[in-house]
């Protein structure tokens, strides 16, 4: 059975699906390394694009990739998409699929062989202009069922157009059909020959999609989402930003939805202090104590993304957080605040302004008109408060003239509240 998840093809039910496969809901239990292999490898991704669409292939060098350089592979498509060319076979896939060394082309790929599940994919990528992530198991070659984890990303000779996609792959291989059924067995046997509970087990929903959440693209039990690690919240987060910054042309769905995905992983790296901070040290981040949304929304954009659309993308996630937005809620939230993100960024921004300060000269100017006059002139006055200038007379002080100075008027004021 094989099972992929894209961006576009979240569940693998594209062209590229044999008519016997099976789609899944089940996440794949792959393990925490080969997921965090997966976010590593998107992070120098992300580290290689310095501002442009797609990162330069010059700036690829698999080789010197010690963590998963060995798990990987590079397709050329500067002479078509038909047959691309294998310009690099990292040597652990290489010896797990078991290829010939003289192996130079797609169209030479064993079909069922692990490097397959990689190089099945390579369309989505020209279709999506974006990393697309995708996890599946699959009866290999040797008869094992196999459970792997694949992304791909887009690299590009001239800046403009993808004729290069590398890929990293990781998987786990299962015991035989025959050792998995004597498992299955004794598991089967030790549980109907338990003793039953003392308390009442919680009562589970038998319909067909009992328990499901849906979104626009991809459905997972929820108890399934409950249960995701931090990186795989992540890279779901990814994907989705991903496909949001791959086109100025994208619809505002497509970002909503990556803001949402980002907000479920901030809210989720909450109850995962530890994790959160080996993802930010992954990727060269501090947490922001006066802005504790900024490293999360750059985890799921890339530090190098536009700094006034990050600033913007932390004010919806820390708005959203101060309104108790729930997890999953985010999409629907922007849908019906009004303006949108700019709006709830103005919201925000309106929120964190500091008060206005008190207006010190109309307090004073209201003390002055309620104080006991200490003498009266008979003279008509330019304005409400009027600086006189006075010498002193025989038996008291002469007026000789009025200052028309507003400056002047107002230090007047001020000095007299002293």
């Amino acid at each position: 059975m094989d099972m992929a998840r894209g961006i576009n093809d979240p569940l693998g039910t594209g062209d590229d699906a044999g008519p016997d496969e099976a789609v899944s809901d089940r996440p794949l239990d792959i393990g925490t390394d080969e997921r965090r292999m997966h976010v590593r490898a998107y992070n120098h991704w992300v580290s290689l694009l310095h501002g442009r669409p797609y990162p330069s292939i010059e700036d690829l060098d698999p080789d010197n990739i010690a963590d998963f350089g060995p798990h990987s592979v590079l397709l050329d498509f500067s002479k078509g998409v038909d047959d691309p060319a294998i310009r690099y076979l990292g040597r652990a896939l290489r010896e797990e699929t078991g290829v010939d060394p003289i192996l130079t082309h797609v169209g030479q790929v064993p079909s069922r062989s692990l490097l397959s599940r990689l190089t099945d994919h390579y369309l989505q990528i020209i279709a999506n202009r974006a990393p697309i992530g995708f996890e599946a198991e699959f009866v290999g070659t040797r008869g094992h069922n196999t459970m792997y984890r694949g992304i791909l990303m887009p690299f590009s000779s001239n800046g403009d157009e993808i004729d290069f996609i590398y890929g990293v792959i990781n998987w786990k291989e299962l015991v035989d059909a025959a050792t998995q059924a004597k498992l299955n067995a004794e598991i089967e046997e030790a549980r109907r020959t338990a003793p039953p509970p003392m308390a009442a087990a919680p009562a589970w929903a038998d319909g067909p999609s009992a328990g499901f959440e849906s979104s626009a693209d991809l459905v997972i039990p929820a108890e399934a989402a409950a249960d995701s690690t931090l990186a795989d919240r992540l890279m779901l987060a990814r994907e989705s930003a991903a496909a949001a910054r791959a086109s100025d042309t994208r619809s505002r769905s497509a970002l909503y939805r990556a803001l949402a995905r980002g907000y479920d992983f901030a809210l989720a790296a909450e109850s995962d202090g530890s994790g959160y901070a080996e993802l930010l040290e992954d990727a060269g981040l501090k947490v922001q104590a006066r802005a504790p949304m900024t490293p999360a929304v750059k985890l799921v954009f890339g530090a190098d993304y536009d700094k006034t659309r990050l600033t913007e993308f932390a004010a919806v996630l820390s708005h959203a957080r101060r309104n108790a937005v729930p997890s999953g809620g985010l999409d629907a939230f922007l849908d019906a605040a009004p303006g949108g993100i700019k709006g709830v960024v103005a919201a925000e921004r309106a929120h964190r302004r500091p008060p206005a300060k008190p207006d010190l000269f109309a307090q004073i100017a209201q003390e002055l008109r309620t104080r006991p006059p200490i003498a009266h002139i008979d003279v008509a006055a330019a304005s409400e408060f009027v600086v006189l200038l006075a010498r002193k007379g025989g038996d008291g002080m002469d007026i000789v003239a009025q200052v028309a100075d507003s400056p002047l008027t107002e230090r007047a004021i001020r000095k007299a509240a002293a």
